[in-house]
């Protein structure tokens, strides 16, 4: 086969941050600090203190492949470290300071991190850890020397003062494109959490994919707030992509409340927003109460989680409009974008609505089938179910140092198989029915309680909801709802009843409804079922 005779240049996360500080340089990262206050850095000042960092790394005796830890909100110090870690050839490991603290414990340990770099909110808990810690892991704490905590248990650096004295070029290294650039772990809700490993080309591939699939949202001198945090699959990829297209980042910080949302999008006329549903119901509470939607909103990116018809028409009521998208850890993570085909804004809003409620088409690269319980080939064609498998240039060949989890997740012909049941059409459209482990099997047959739960979401009265399964003696598993109700609502469970009734067939109603006033959520900001089924384990269905 005749070769084309071009060159070979690397795909390298450094020319990303050398290429924003240079053609959209006064573009910005601006930060709400753990501290108190809002920090602004240009790409151009930004790449002055990666320089440093990177210089500091060195002389810290960090080495090519060497995994650095980072356990920290959205800000501008943690985005420096994803640039500056992976940029001299190091890996970056980000760690979820939500997950329980035997999996983190767990996580430090498999990495075998060789320094972490924390926020001071987090040394109290690092502290409680730390002997269960490799000892020779060091501590950096990412602020300046005035704000540093008294800590003899871990005898911390100061992020600030290693900065200090260093030059503020480097000189990038030539990587081989497949070097390893960064690690994740999934949530671990079964089993220990897994580790992807993405390379330098995975991530700059994973970025120009992004930058052509939400070019609605992502633009030149468009500012962007990743509500995901930087700790949960590289905020879906926005540090990347935004200085990709010249965009400006908005980091929140830790504060995901919506009233500390809201005051932040509308000082900086925030354009989109990134995150998980739960984190848009809480903004939307404040956008209600104040009658207005921050200034300057009008795009929303919302995935983790599916979203609900009464989500879309709310924010839509203010401005907003929501593209739904999925994705995975493996995935690097994004698979999908709901943005609605050309035309199709202009068509019916029941075409338009039943659109955004799936999943969308998928992104360049990412190849998709379904497979039926056997392994046999499902049809494309909208209507047929099958388990999901993808691979592509940002999907993972295998998980970090676990063959075991590899062998279970990737097929013979290298596909990954996702665990969501799903159907696909034609144009590659997905609409994720449930995932395999949520299914209810009710006497042989299948209860989607991702379904079930749409409905309910519809009802007035329903704030939150989640349908799991519960043992049942004749019919093996029975569609138990729970439900928060709205704020000062009675919640009219016939009422809601009758709306799913409405909708599926009797058999598939659920059998009962529990109100609860919270329902407990995966360190990813996700409904935790694993949890609602441990806390139900017992539940008796009324006869």
């Amino acid at each position: 086969m005749m070769q084309g005779m071009m060159m070979h240049r690397p795909l390298l996360i450094s020319d990303i941050l050398e290429f924003a500080a240079s053609a959209y340089s006064e573009q910005e990262i601006i930060s709400r600090r753990v501290e108190g206050d809002i920090h602004r850095a240009t790409y151009a000042q930004t790449r002055g203190r990666v320089s440093q960092l990177s210089h500091a790394l060195v002389e810290l005796g960090v080495g090519p492949s060497d995994r650095v830890a980072t356990l920290a909100w959205n800000g501008y110090r943690h985005f420096e470290l994803y640039y500056g870690v992976s940029g001299m050839g190091a890996v970056c490991h980000t760690i979820n300071p939500r997950l329980p603290a035997e999996q983190i414990e767990y996580i430090i340990s498999h990495a075998e991190d060789t320094i972490l770099f924390l926020e001071f909110t987090f040394v109290d808990m690092i502290e409680k850890l730390k002997d269960r810690l490799p000892s020779n892991l060091r501590y950096v704490v990412m602020t300046d020397e005035a704000h540093m905590p008294s800590s003899t248990t871990l005898s911390p650096l100061c992020y600030e003062t290693l900065l200090e004295g260093h030059p503020t070029t480097f000189d990038w290294p030539e990587l081989d494109e497949n070097t390893a650039a960064s690690l994740c772990y999934t949530s671990g809700t079964t089993g220990n959490p897994k580790g992807a490993l993405y390379s330098h080309r995975s991530t700059v591939l994973h970025a120009m994919s992004a930058a052509l699939s939400f070019m609605n949202a992502l633009g030149e001198g468009r500012k962007i707030l990743p509500a995901v945090p930087l700790f949960h699959v590289n905020a879906w990829g926005l540090p990347y992509t935004c200085p990709l297209v010249g965009a400006s980042l908005v980091m929140p910080g830790p504060g995901l409340d919506g009233d500390s949302l809201f005051e932040l999008m509308d000082a900086e006329s925030v354009y989109s927003m990134w995150g998980v549903p739960t984190v848009f119901q809480g903004l939307l509470a404040t956008i209600q109460e104040k009658g207005r939607a921050p200034d300057g909103f009008c795009d929303a990116v919302i995935g983790g989680s599916a979203v609900t018809q009464s989500l879309i028409d709310a924010y839509r009521e203010n401005g907003v409009e929501i593209c739904h998208a999925w994705g995975m850890t493996e995935l690097s993570p994004l698979g999908t974008q709901g943005n609605l085909p050309a035309g199709m804004a202009s068509g019916p809003k029941a075409e338009c609505d039943a659109f955004k409620l799936t999943q969308g088409r998928r992104l360049f690269s990412v190849q998709m089938k379904l497979v039926d319980d056997n392994g046999a080939a499902v049809a494309h064609d909208g209507v047929s179910p099958g388990e999901l498998y993808v691979r592509g240039n940002s999907t993972i060949s295998q998980y970090y140092q676990n063959d075991a989890a590899t062998a279970s997740a990737i097929d013979a012909d290298g596909w990954f198989g996702t665990g969501d049941v799903a159907t696909l059409d034609a144009r590659g459209c997905l609409t994720i029915t449930d995932r395999a482990k949520d299914l209810i099997k009710s006497g042989g047959e299948w209860i989607s309680s991702l379904d079930i739960e749409n409905i309910a979401m519809s009802h007035p009265d329903v704030r939150q909801c989640a349908v799991i399964a519960v043992p049942h003696e004749k019919w093996g598993e029975r569609p138990l709802l729970i439900v928060v109700p709205e704020a000062e609502s009675t919640a009219d469970l016939a009422g809601i009843l009758a709306l799913i009734g409405k909708h599926v067939s009797s058999w598939q109603v659920p059998d009962d409804i529990v109100l609860t006033d919270r329902l407990p959520l995966a360190p990813t900001g996700k409904i935790s079922k694993k949890d609602l089924r441990e806390i139900y384990a017992d539940y008796v269905l009324p006869q």
